[in-house]
């Protein structure tokens, strides 16, 4: 066996042995069939493409006896100089530019080149390495090369064309190089092994191109170093694996296996057996990426392997799209980066493992990351229905819905029925989908609607009573708690008392909601304008919402898009009424109101609820001196034909007429009222009753034959008299408002303040 070594033994000797490079032989080909052959060509691309190679050969073409011929004949005494194993030729001269590349070097050379050649056609000159030339060089072979002899034919190789001087470039014929494509240069590398009569496992050919990166001649140097190694059974994938550091298959497999089950015990074993078997750390992340990487095409390109796009064996390729099917492509996706973002980071980091380790934690926790990818992420894992462990011993977590949670009525109302025995156990995916079918999911608010309707009766007495319902009278309900692993609902107005940051209601009479005694008979009142009877209770809002439970929520959103629109709403409005489709805001004087109006901040209102809460509410500003403490609308307008209260203006809370909504508590005898005194308005008020007024229709019972006084209305509470108890859940020792809130928000210098009596 001769010691040559293998890209030289197997060098091409025409233009039909260069594989990958059909772009370049093709046309030169033709040009020596047309005898159209220039006097100076420039042959650029990567190292070990086959540049000088192809130099030789179209020296062989030019100097043949049967040339120029795009075959050379291989017989006469030209074309046995210039072949594999031959002398050499006297007429053609290889100079290597980056030992000769000085002006003297060039000096040198145009003194020679006006020589006709020895023994052959043409005297040709390869410079290889010309971008080593230095610029004093190009100038002093410009000429020559500008006008050559007939003889003379210059070819240059380099790695880097663009440092060749223009003056040059531009008198050649430039030809760029490729890298070879992965595929031929595999069923090339298979070819040499069959010459050389050495068994290679399936397997390892690939990574010999890969450790090649498309270079011909790289490839062959580490073909040459496995066959020189081989033993009685040839390559094996071991040896070239180990030879190469490339990672074995099986610790991908087992790493990329434990990232789509969420075993982090399982990843961090792969960690350790990585290290303690003398791996490369950043080798093994760098092989990681490339696999997440053939993962993500297979997961978008399923047939890869068929359209060349993968370079794998078939059980290989099977292996990978079972891979590629248990992550969900946010998952794989979000994986590929932080395994890139690791690799950067582990260039000149002094503990490799450590950031492997790291790389490992970050790719099993999306939960710990904020981030849109780890959202995403999480979302792949709930829809695959994965369940992950929080500790050891600790069951997965998921939704299971406790007995009754979702039950109602049975049939009469249209209630939810209770399908909690058909949700299977173990929660994800498969039992929100089993509730969703069974009809067990109650959507926030839902609890309201499952109440007994308030229905509004017209007549002389305008009173609105419960639902007919089996009985002569329904027994107060008793307030329900909240089931375990039942879903939040909304404190309904007027029940339970007042939440912390919750809006201030005034406390109920004798006469609440829970009072039993009969209400006090209307005392007569002298003949009113006739006033439209009482709409139906507003619809809620779609998906339960509140607008005056949400106020500070809303807020806060307004204030992360723009600070002076949160002071103005903040310091000036507040919810006045809300129909379902059109949010009313009522400011403390008309200046609020139209500084609302002109700056803009109607939009940023709605944008904020949008981004939010995902809602379209129309958004109407009025001037309401109160506070807030006007009725809401009726579905059919805010507050029947007249506006907001009917009558042209607002409607004080419990006023008669006003419907059951913000204004009025629709669970108690007492109307729930601002804490903020009334000043006096500026619109005429609705004609009000001589005597007592009678309770809201909403709120009032059947009449009873024992009359009752009816309590009386709490007095207004002065400002200077409103101070907090100790114990008030909504005392904020840290809140600020006038100077101190204008400079903290808006950096403002307070240089006086003016009282605006």
């Amino acid at each position: 066996m001769s010691s040559l070594a293998l890209y030289r033994r197997y060098r091409p000797e025409s233009f039909a042995e260069v594989i990958g490079q059909e772009h370049v032989t093709d046309p030169l080909q033709q040009a020596l069939r047309n005898n159209r052959v220039n006097h100076a060509y420039l042959f650029s691309g990567p190292r070990g493409c086959g540049k000088t190679t192809s130099a030789r050969i179209l020296a062989r073409c030019l100097n043949c006896e049967k040339g120029p011929t795009p075959t050379p004949c291989g017989e006469c005494d030209s074309c046995r100089d210039l072949a594999r194993n031959g002398p050499g030729s006297i007429d053609v001269i290889e100079i290597d530019a980056a030992s000769h590349g000085g002006v003297d070097d060039a000096r040198d050379l145009r003194e020679k080149a006006f020589f006709g050649p020895a023994r052959s056609r043409y005297k040709i000159y390869i410079i290889d390495e010309a971008h080593m030339v230095t610029s004093a060089g190009f100038n002093a072979l410009l000429k020559v090369v500008e006008e050559p002899p007939e003889h003379l034919k210059f070819i240059f190789a380099t790695t880097e064309p663009e440092k060749v001087i223009g003056t040059i470039r531009s008198r050649t014929h430039h030809y760029p190089f490729r890298l070879v494509p992965p595929g031929t240069l595999r069923d090339y590398l298979g070819e040499v092994c069959q010459k050389e009569d050495i068994p290679v496992e399936e397997g390892v050919l690939p990574l010999v191109v890969r450790s090649g990166a498309g270079s011909v001649r790289d490839s062959m140097s580490v073909m040459d170093q496995l066959l020189a190694g081989a033993g009685a059974d040839g390559v094996t994938y071991a040896m070239a694996t180990s030879l190469l550091g490339y990672t074995d298959g099986s610790l991908l497999d087992s790493v990329v296996e434990s990232f789509s089950s969420g075993d982090g015990a399982a990843a961090f074993e792969v960690v350790d057996r990585v290290i303690e078997g003398g791996n490369d750390p950043r080798r093994f992340v760098a092989d990681l990426l490339e696999r997440l990487r053939d993962l993500v095409i297979l997961a978008a390109v399923p047939d890869a392997a068929e359209k060349g796009l993968l370079d794998y064996p078939a059980d290989v390729v099977e292996r990978m799209q079972a891979q590629a099917q248990s992550f969900g492509p946010a998952e794989l996706t979000r994986a590929a980066d932080i395994v890139n973002e690791g690799l950067t980071e582990m260039r000149g980091a002094n503990s490799p493992r450590l950031q492997l380790e790291l790389i490992c934690a970050r790719v099993l926790l999306p939960a710990a990351y904020g981030d849109e990818r780890s959202v995403m992420a999480r979302l792949d894992r709930l829809e695959r229905g994965v369940n992950f462990s929080t500790g050891a011993g600790t069951p997965p977590m998921g939704y299971v819905p406790a007995p009754g949670v979702h039950g109602g009525a049975d049939g009469g109302d249209g209630g939810a029925v209770d399908a909690s025995s058909s949700v299977p156990g173990g929660g994800g995916a498969a039992a929100a989908r089993a509730a969703v079918r069974g009809g067990s999911v109650v959507a926030p608010g839902a609890a309201a609607a499952a109440e007994p309707p308030v229905v509004a009766v017209s007549g002389p007495a305008e009173q609105a009573a419960p639902a007919a319902g089996p009985g002569p009278s329904a027994a107060p309900a008793e307030p329900s708690q909240p089931a375990p692993g039942a879903w939040p609902t909304a404190t309904t107005a007027g029940g339970g008392g007042r939440r912390p940051g919750g809006w201030p209601t005034t406390p109920a009479p004798a006469g609440g909601a829970d009072d039993t005694r009969p209400p006090a008979p209307a005392a007569p009142t002298p003949a009113a304008p006739s006033a439209p009877a009482p709409s139906p209770v507003a619809a809620p809002a779609p998906g339960g919402l509140d607008p005056r439970s949400l106020w500070p929520n809303i807020l806060e959103a307004v204030k992360n898009r723009r600070r002076f629109t949160w002071i103005l709403l903040s310091q000036n409005a507040q919810v006045t009424g809300f129909d379902g489709t059109t949010l009313q805001l009522g400011f403390v004087n008309s200046g609020a109101r139209d500084n609302f109006a002109s700056s803009g901040s109607e939009d940023v209102l709605r944008q904020a609820l949008v981004e939010q809460f995902n809602v379209h509410w129309k958004v109407e500003a009025v001037v309401d001196p109160s506070g807030g403490g006007s009725a809401p609308p009726a579905p059919g307008g805010f507050g029947g034909s007249g506006g907001y209260g009917g009558g042209g203006g607002p409607v004080a809370s419990g006023a008669p007429g006003a419907p059951s909504g913000y204004g009025t508590s629709s669970g108690g005898g007492s109307a729930t009222t601002s804490q903020r005194p009334a000043p006096p308005q500026s619109s005429a008020p609705a004609p009000a009753p001589a005597a007592s007024p009678s309770p809201p229709p909403a709120s009032r019972s059947a009449p009873a034959p024992s009359p009752a006084p009816a309590p009386a209305a709490p007095d207004p509470v002065s400002p200077e008299d409103d101070t907090p108890e100790d114990d008030d859940p909504d005392l904020d020792e840290s809140a600020l408002s006038g100077q101190e809130l204008i400079v903290r928000e808006l950096g403002a210098t307070v240089v006086e303040e003016l009282s605006n009596e």
